[in-house]
């Protein structure tokens, strides 16, 4: 019966694992301590901080900070003896400096000035000849229409003069041009002839000619100027309308806003004249 309780007491114990024997920890600490075991704080600190583990970055940024205290450094230097210069220099040398800073700065100054004068000028002349150029062609066309070279166009009156019998004589429309240019027409045109300074009427049978060229009834003038001044130069008693009409000529003056006068001569060049300024 004891035998019997025993036996599994014996089967247990060959079933769990060996003890650890007491002797372990002490094999392990016989192996020897760590290298940081002895050591202090500051020389922990130490294998810390060296050899440094830099990065890339790192570097690039005291680089870059190394670079910006250098010229600091050298600006401040450059600075400190300019400065030293200055205060070790004599009352003399000062005020050479000072006349020399004064006449550099009255030479930029009056440099300036002359740029600004060119530049005014340029532009005067500039505007100057873009006027010249407006003027000429201005009183170039105001030549053209006295001349008859150009078309023109404004307001003014139309006078038609029918003469059915043929009692109508040239120096009668003469009479009536004349009145019109002393009224202050600046355009006249004469059944499609261009009157200008040298025009000439003659009589031509029953008919009229006006530069060579034959007219035929009715006379139709086209005349640009003031209306208010061109109809009333006509109908003053004695005047043209009245002289044509004892001739039993039919006269009708029409007032309108714009009055086409399209009749052109062709420019002719003199033979001997020339302009002075060639």
């Amino acid at each position: 019966m004891g035998e019997h309780e025993k036996e599994p007491e014996h089967r247990l114990r060959r079933e769990l694992p060996a003890e650890v024997p007491a002797t372990a920890p002490e094999a392990e600490s016989a192996a020897g301590p760590t290298p940081e075991a002895g050591l202090t704080g500051r020389e922990r600190l130490v294998q810390g901080l060296w050899p440094p583990r830099v990065s890339r970055a790192q570097l690039i940024v005291a680089v870059l900070l190394f670079g910006l205290g250098f010229g600091l450094a050298v600006q401040v230097a450059s600075n400190s003896d300019s400065d030293s210069a200055l205060r070790g220099a004599r009352q003399e040398d000062l005020v050479r400096i000072l006349d020399e800073l004064d006449d550099r700065t009255q030479r930029l100054e009056d440099e300036k000035t002359g740029l600004e004068k060119q530049s005014q000028e340029l532009q005067s002349s500039s505007d100057q000849a873009a006027e010249a150029r407006k003027q000429t062609a201005e009183k170039e066309r105001q030549l053209g229409i006295l001349a008859g070279t150009v078309a023109a166009q404004g307001p003014g009156i139309t006078m038609t003069v029918d003469d059915p019998k043929g009692t109508v004589q040239a120096d009668m429309l003469l009479d009536a041009i004349q009145e019109l240019r002393a009224a202050g027409a600046e355009a006249i045109q004469v059944d499609g002839v261009r009157v200008i300074a040298g025009t000439y009427l003659t009589d031509s049978g029953k008919s009229v000619s006006v530069d060579g060229n034959k007219i035929t009834q009715p006379f139709v003038f086209k005349v640009i100027g003031k209306p208010q001044d061109l109809e009333p130069a006509l109908n003053i008693p004695g005047g043209v309308v009245q002289t044509l009409e004892k001739e039993q000529a039919t006269v009708t003056v029409e007032r309108s806003t714009k009055i086409v006068v399209d009749a052109l001569r062709p420019a002719k060049q003199p033979d001997y004249a020339r302009s002075s300024s060639q």
